[in-house]
């Protein structure tokens, strides 16, 4: 081998592995989009699985990727909702499942369905506005009822825009906000 062929092989080899860190690189901290592309095909093909129409709109919400899937017909995903939720928790997890693979690392995505989640939300902070008045009156800590980890979140952001302190007590299925004026 001649001294010039070894230095061509040489430096295909070099473009070959920077061309590998460049995808490695990339595939390290994955953008919003590409996490919200993947979590919208993997939902996509949900809905075409079920025969179900839906219209899919990605954004961001603080940190988070929020994914919705918009009715386009009133009332008919609402069995990808469930009573109080249920399903629309497993079809997030399965979503963020998908997106984790498709980027590589792990997803904090958010599914709403229906407007269920603005909803529960709305009704969220308006209750986190009564604690909190509640609690600014008796000066005394104020218990929610226990909740999720999606519910807490939305009640200590309201709690925090508001001034006041909270912090989440107890072991889950039980873990609840508790409202303290300072």
């Amino acid at each position: 081998m001649s001294t010039e062929d070894h230095i061509d092989e040489t430096v295909e080899v070099v473009v070959e592995d920077d061309a590998s860190d460049a995808a490695a690189d990339e595939s390290a901290a994955p953008s919003p989009e590409a996490e919200g592309e993947a979590a919208a095909d993997y939902l996509e093909g949900l809905l075409d699985i079920i025969d179900a129409d839906g219209d899919i709109d990605i954004d961001m919400e603080s940190d988070r990727t929020l994914v919705s899937v918009i009715e386009v017909n009133e009332g008919d995903l609402q069995h990808l909702v469930g009573d109080d939720g249920e399903v629309l928790s497993a079809l997030q997890e399965l979503t963020r499942l998908a997106a984790s693979r498709e980027t590589g690392e792990r997803s904090r995505l958010m599914v709403d369905i229906a407007g269920h989640r603005a909803a529960q939300k709305a009704k969220l902070e308006e209750a986190a506005k009564t604690a909190i008045a509640e609690a600014q009156r008796t000066a005394a800590p104020v218990s929610m009822a226990a909740m999720n980890a999606f519910e807490r979140k939305v009640v200590h952001d309201v709690v925090a825009e508001a001034g006041l302190v909270s912090e989440s007590e107890g072991e889950e299925p039980d873990r609840r906000v508790v409202i303290r004026v300072s």
